[in-house]
């Protein structure tokens, strides 16, 4: 395992995500969190992936071909605040969210506050109890500091009696490290 942001949440996902699940890459980017899901959840399993940019789109559907993954997944050009119009509350195992701009990419583009916070109050909903909702927060650079200073607002508000928040950090990486966050529903 990888000791940064990915490598970890990979790990805790790899912990939760089961043969046959059902999983959301809600900011599909390259296509590396699709297809790792898709791995967990094997032929029995389903992953839908959504991205804005049809470069990431693309991106993702020609990993899922090369990894023979693309009767699992699905890949849709949209926002994942419309996640909702894809899967039914207390449905999904596992929602993974990227933030900040496709790696790679336009810089210019990148996740707001704005659809960020409703996309993850939406997967919050459509997670199935004991699900898992896996966030790595980069920020800093081009897309600056505002969605994770919204986002770490945000986390601190979410229900205690229906959801556990947990926000870990990289004390002595240099510059701006990723912040990876899980947050689990009550079973």
């Amino acid at each position: 395992m990888k000791l940064n942001t990915l490598g970890i949440a990979h790990k805790a996902i790899a912990e939760k995500v089961k043969e046959g699940n059902f999983c959301i890459d809600a900011t599909a980017g390259r296509g590396n969190d699709t297809a790792f899901l898709c791995s967990l959840v094997g032929k029995g399993g389903k992953v839908i992936a959504f991205d804005i940019q049809q470069q990431a789109v693309d991106s993702t559907v020609a990993l899922l071909q090369e990894k023979g993954y693309e009767e699992i997944a699905e890949v849709h050009l949209d926002s994942h605040s419309n996640m909702g119009n894809y899967a039914q509350p207390n449905s999904v195992d596992c929602i993974t969210f990227n933030f900040g701009y496709l790696p790679g990419g336009d810089h210019s583009i990148f996740t707001t506050p704005a659809t960020s916070i409703p996309a993850i109050e939406k997967g919050l909903e459509l997670l199935k109890p004991g699900g898992l909702m896996s966030l790595c927060v980069y920020y800093g650079g081009d897309s600056g500091f505002e969605e994770k200073d919204a986002l770490m607002k945000y986390f601190k508000s979410i229900d205690s009696k229906q959801y556990t928040v947990l926000i870990t950090e990289f004390a002595n990486r240099p510059n701006n490290p990723p912040i990876p966050v899980f947050i689990l529903k009550q079973i």
